[in-house]
């Protein structure tokens, strides 16, 4: 016990001068020692463990409670899936272990339902005598549940059709109608990262995701490393994954460096009618009913695949259905979708729910997958149901937002309007400002005990005006950007980021801080607490000390550069080369301020790279071989490491992005592919809105939410920045679309939680209880970060599907594939089938058309308008500029490099051709 306190204190720590205690929890837990397992059942007395082998697993059971302590596959032996490293401190009740059960049953005469686990009291089970050669083991489990149970349950460990399963079977023992209204598998897999190196975490943990797909569902569990191979959890006979509930009972304390568990829910009916009555559950809950004598037999089955990539593959050759949405499963109403399924039966049936919410229409087949147009027509969540002949039911989870562009201009309005905070006479100067909101109670967070969300810093702070100003590299809108050069020459410089002293340059901590004794009476509410470490004090709120407040400054002035540069009478108060070269000193200003947190990567820090760009192309070669001298020294340190991914937190996923982008710039590439298996351990593809392309963050809630708890968050800004380096090589590997897939699920997932009136919330809860935005904007600006400079339309011609499309719609005439783009910045397009990216720092793209024989395109730009006269134009083949083999004849490029085009009243094309180069 005095252990599991040492856990909570360090869990619920941070420093004064950085906002979190970063340090490993200091202790340890040796693996339980077990011996190479043999092809026969075997008991060892020494260890009161059960040991069996599979062609695939070998598999050991504590023989007290027949739970597992150890999952090895058999070519691995040295890996273990369970959490069998902590069996000492995880055997006392309550603690979870793979091949436990939870459920709630009532019968006809009772009022309310009665809860059973075999975790809450452990107690021996009664091991079974059994003749089928398939069954390694089968216990009854009555003895370690509560007493009054209506009935039998019995536990299987089997191998049947070559898989590992784990099996139960309940028995009504009454004379009465017995209902299951709740049903949960608890899914232990070691996620545990307390008091272990990175190295050690990503050799010896793994991350799990869920597809809740009903009889379709499976759970994927990847270790950290991202390399193969990867444990799949499969239903046995009729399992739906209908849910995913956590194990909030479990005694193990969650925080940073442990997530906690969850349970396949089989059935649900009995939350939803309870704890979960607030929320919309992804799918139907359901309970099972069982007559007198009646059994039922629920389980899952564990199966091998090859690597995350090879997963739909191996779900094929399980003979379970696959489904692939294109461009993914958040859909915009002005985007033709397409789903692909495949399964053994034919389908029956489908049904969407709402009713009307989306148009789905039958294609033509294309091998051996059934092809669907897919329309949103509503905004919402959609859940498409899939019925086949055999009664299989398979869910697939979308999420129908408006167009992209109204998407962005709703969230550009709302913040320069709802969220502006124009105050002459607040106190802690943070006006004009776009400032946190509280879209629940419709009002500005102007405190808060976490100071930075109020004082415009940290993520939490400044996550909406940096949303705000990354919505005009987008879509510039003049009467945003003079909002938003305000900000940045009275807020921010000068306040947020100090424009003189010896600070010159370093970005403070927060504008807000609580100080009661030198602030008039009544400056803080009283509603507010003010008792924690979160609550910096005046010195503490100035420190310049945390580098990761850096890149969103950064980024401010290089957005304000670009609009200054590319585009008339947008920016009018300063010159675009004091932009250009105040992202230059706020670059170095972070390794020079605040060089402890720089050795780690930065969320956003593809801004350095993208300033250092702008530097070289502007001729600033001083400039540009400082930065490039100070990024070089950093990407040097994370080469030395075989996992650079730390951050204020023992483990993070936002680091990957800037580590991935200067890998490649400086040719690292062993790092950068070591960096992207790591981000694919952590980012699936599955068929939900929710999940697909969703990077795991689970803590962040604590620090920028309004729900404050330790929770998968869906769709958090670690989504869309890890889409940077997945999309960087999916350009440079133009052919493996399982990236594509991947990273556009990511970039998409950035505007997927915004509300139809503009609102950007911090994420979306997971937990089935809310299933709904969080309450404020909190960190949210980070991922528009990612969406903003990522943001592309991609023509892919895939072996199976054919032509398609992502950010655009596709129609085929006359040998030409034409591309109409319904991106909101229309402003970059990748053919992969070149590997040719054209893309415009100012004017719009209205559509391309590729002629696969020749190569030729025909790039249709919008007509001008009053701030964009001219557009400027680059290309580049595989992500290497200046494209070679690709030319625009009848014009030239300006002394940056770029093709200079002069708009006119109406559309102009553009035709580039292909050289063959001898």
């Amino acid at each position: 016990m005095k252990l599991l306190k040492a856990i909570k204190r360090c869990l619920s720590g941070r420093t004064a001068s950085g906002p979190f205690l970063f340090g490993i929890l200091g202790f340890s837990f040796s693996a339980m020692a077990v011996s190479d397992l043999t092809a026969q059942k075997n008991r060892d007395a020494s260890l009161s463990v059960l040991k069996f082998s599979t062609p695939s697993f070998n598999l050991s059971v504590d023989a007290f409670t027949q739970t597992a302590i150890e999952l090895s596959p058999v070519a691995e032996r040295g890996f273990n899936y369970t959490t069998g490293e902590w069996a000492e401190l995880r055997k006392g009740d309550g603690y979870y272990q793979l091949g436990d059960v939870n459920f709630r049953v009532k019968s006809e005469s009772a009022v309310g339902w009665t809860s059973y686990s075999t975790a809450a009291q452990r107690g021996a089970v009664e091991e079974l005598e059994n003749d089928d050669p398939g069954v390694l083991t089968v216990a009854s489990l009555n003895a370690t549940l509560q007493e009054g149970l209506p009935l039998e349950v019995l536990r299987f460990w089997e191998y049947a059709d070559d898989k590992l399963v784990l099996r139960f079977e309940f028995r009504n023992t009454r004379d009465e109608i017995i209902e299951i209204g709740a049903l949960g598998i608890p899914m232990i897999f070691n996620n545990i990262l307390h008091e272990k190196h990175l190295d050690e975490v990503h050799a010896e943990n793994v991350f799990f995701d869920p597809y809740m797909g009903m009889d379709a569902g499976y759970l994927q569990a990847v270790r950290l490393s991202g390399e193969g191979p990867v444990l799949l959890v499969l239903p046995h006979g009729k399992t739906p994954f209908e849910a995913y509930r956590p194990l909030l009972d479990d005694p193990m304390p969650r925080g940073i460096t442990f997530e906690g568990f969850h349970e396949w829910m089989v059935h649900s009916k009995a939350y939803a009618d309870d704890e979960w009555r607030e929320a919309e559950p992804w799918n139907k809950p359901t309970s099972v009913i069982l007559l007198p004598g009646e059994s039922y037999s629920i389980g899952v089955e564990l199966v091998m695949a090859e690597s995350v990539q090879n997963i739909e593959e191996t779900l094929i050759k399980h003979g379970r259905p696959v489904a692939v949405g294109w461009p993914g499963y958040v859909l915009p109403q002005d985007v033709a979708g397409f789903l692909f399924l495949r399964h053994e039966q034919p389908i029956a049936s489908l049904v969407v729910e709402p009713h009307g919410a989306l148009t789905i229409e039958e294609d033509s087949a294309t091998q051996d997958w059934k092809k669907y147009q897919v329309k949103g027509n509503k905004w919402g969540r959609a859940r498409l149901s899939v019925t086949y002949e055999d009664g299989t039911l398979q869910t697939i989870h979308y999420k129908v937002i408006k167009s992209e562009t109204e998407v962005v201009a709703d969230n550009g309005r709302f913040l320069t309007t709802e969220q502006w905070l124009d105050d002459e006479s607040d106190p802690f100067g943070r006006g004009p400002s776009v400032i946190t909101y509280d879209y629940e109670e419709k009002q500005k967070v102007t405190q808060d005990s976490r100071v930075w969300i109020a004082g415009l810093s940290d993520e939490g702070g400044a996550g909406s005006w940096l949303n705000a100003i990354m919505k005009q590299l987008v879509q510039p809108d003049p009467a945003e950007i003079a909002r938003m050069e305000d900000f940045v020459n009275q807020t921010m410089w000068g306040g947020i980021q100090y424009s003189e002293g010896p600070h010159k340059f370093g970005v403070r901590k927060s504008l807000f801080y609580y100080e009661p004794d030198s602030r008039p009476e009544g400056t803080y509410r009283e509603d507010v607490n003010y008792s924690t470490w979160a609550a910096w004090s005046k010195e503490a709120s100035e420190s310049v000390e945390r580098s990761y407040n850096y890149p969103h400054v950064a980024a401010a002035h290089w957005v304000m550069y670009r609009l200054a540069r590319n585009y008339k009478g947008l920016v009018t108060q300063r010159s675009w080369s004091w932009y250009l070269e105040n992202a230059f000193h706020t670059s170095m200003a972070m390794v020079e301020h605040a060089p402890h947190y720089a050795q780690f990567g930065q969320m956003e820090g593809t801004v350095f790279l993208l300033v250092l760009e702008d530097l070289k192309r502007e001729g600033l070669k001083d400039m540009a071989e400082k930065l490039e001298s100070a990024m070089r020294e950093r990407a040097e340190h994370w080469a030395s490491l075989n996992y650079p991914f730390g951050s204020e937190m023992p483990w993070d996923s936002t680091g990957q992005e800037e580590v991935y982008m200067w890998s490649k710039y400086f040719g690292f590439d062993e790092k950068a592919t070591v960096t992207l298996k790591a981000i694919l351990a952590y980012m699936p593809t599955v068929p939900h809105w929710g999940y697909n392309g969703s990077a795991r963050r689970y803590w962040d809630f604590l620090y920028a939410g309004k729900l404050s708890r330790v929770e998968r968050q869906l769709h958090h800004y670690g989504s869309a920045l890890n889409a940077i380096p997945v999309l960087h090589a999916y350009k440079e590997s133009p052919n493996d679309f399982y990236l594509l897939r991947v990273g556009y699920g990511g970039l998409m997932g950035a505007i997927s939680n915004i509300t139809p009136d503009g609102f950007a919330p911090a994420a979306f809860h997971s937990f089935p209880s809310t299933l709904e935005i969080d309450g404020i904007s909190g960190d949210y600006g980070s991922g528009f970060f990612g969406y903003a400079i990522n943001t592309a339309s991609f023509m892919v011609n895939h072996e199976v599907y054919g032509w398609l499309a992502m950010g655009g719609n596709i129609s085929k005439s006359g040998g030409w594939i034409t591309m109409d783009l319904t991106t909101a910045a229309r402003s970059r397009v990748f053919i992969a089938p070149e590997g040719l990216e054209v893309s415009l720092e100012a004017g719009k793209i209205k559509r391309v058309s590729y002629h696969p024989e020749s190569g030729e395109l025909r790039v249709v730009l919008d007509a001008k308008n009053d701030y964009t006269p001219d557009a400027f134009l680059d290309l580049k083949l595989n992500g290497v500029s200046p494209g070679e083999k690709y030319l625009l004849s009848k014009f030239s490029k300006n002394t940056r490099g770029l093709y200079e085009i002069p708009l006119k009243k109406k559309e102009r094309t553009l035709i580039i051709k292909k050289q063959i180069l001898r």
